[in-house]
Formats: C-alpha cells, structure tokens, sequence
C-alpha cells in the first residue's frame, strides 16, 4: 500500500515554447504522516536508447507532508538543447515526474511531449539548422502511471492498533461512498458490473 498517492498533475503552460520552462501543480494524498520530505524531480528523455543523454531538468524537497489533500507548484528548466541529438529534438520525447521517499522512487508519471516548429512551413520544409527559438511543445494529456512498493516507515492512521480485546474490522462502504470518485492512479472507487 502506498502512503502517498498523486491525484492530479496540472501543467499551467501547455503548449509552451520549447525553450519556456515548465510550470505545473502536482496534487497528492497522504495517509500517514511523514518523517521526511518527499522528493520529486523531472526528467527529460529524448532518446530512450539512451540513459545518458536523460536530462534532469530540476528537483525539490516537500515537507512536512500532513495527513490529507497536499499540492505544491513546481517549475524546471526547458531542456538544455545542447544535450539533446539533432535527430530528437523534433518529434516525441518523454517527460518524466518520479516521487521518491528515503530514495526510495514510488511513483514515476511519464508524459509524451510533441516538439515541433510553430509554423506550417518550416514544418513542412525544416531548416537544416535547429531554430530552438521557432519550436513549440505540446504535452500529451494521456500518461502513463507507474508505483513500486516501498518501505514507508510509517503506519496509515487507520491501519492502528486495536484497544486490547477489542476485535478488528474494516469499514464497510455504503452505497453513498461508491458513487465516482476517479484517481490518477487508475484505481477507480466506482466500478460497475
């Protein structure tokens, strides 16, 4: 189970120019209090070939992280042209966000990102030469979610301990409690059958 589930990831500046930063408000759910901050860090990928040519476009710390709804605004460099191969700069890339706690990675969102010129004939004919000051991003709204099993150090306030002699149980939901809730994780409160 994770401790930390993100809800929403809001990019304010889509598209942008490729030379703009980027500008977003991640939102997540804490059930338990943590010790830590939470690490986060964006990650450009323009090669998937190849590791060394990722670029780590910024990093911050988040905490303290109180039980609830949290959000916080982060913004990273644009991609430093200069590392990225001529043959991927037009095209799609990856835009990874990674959330890791104790250096523990526990949750990667991976976008695509559409780079090309803003003009209909220089996307038609490109120049030989990569104008970086005539291209444009457009990130995908479809994304791709992947969570990986931690040591949280941690016990979610309702996973306590019991009074002794007093038996255990979970919460039954009543019908009211099913009704739509989506997360963008993929777990879905509501299926039908």
């Amino acid at each position: 189970m994770s401790i930390v589930t993100i809800r929403n990831v809001e990019f304010f500046n889509n598209p942008a120019r490729f030379l703009d930063p980027y500008h977003f408000r991640v939102t997540f759910e804490c059930i338990a209090p943590l010790k830590d901050d939470l690490e986060w860090k964006l990650i450009y990928v323009s090669s998937p070939g190849n590791e060394e040519l990722d670029q780590e476009l910024d990093d911050c710390l988040v905490g303290p992280v109180p039980v609830g709804v949290n959000s916080f605004e982060f913004e990273g460099l644009a991609p430093d042209p200069a590392k990225i191969p001529t043959e991927d700069v037009l095209g799609v890339a990856a835009l990874i966000l990674t959330g890791s706690y104790r250096d523990q990675e526990f949750v990667r969102v991976g976008y695509y990102q559409n780079t090309e010129y803003d003009n209909e004939d220089m996307k038609a004919t490109p120049p030989e030469k990569i104008q970086f000051d005539r291209l444009v991003r457009d990130i995908s709204t479809k994304l791709r979610v992947t969570r990986f099993q931690i040591k949280w150090d941690v016990v979610p306030q309702s996973q306590g301990y019991a009074a002794a002699g007093a038996a255990a149980s979970a919460a039954v939901p009543s019908a009211n409690d099913l009704d739509g809730a989506h997360d963008l994780d993929g777990d879905d409160a509501n299926r039908s059958t």
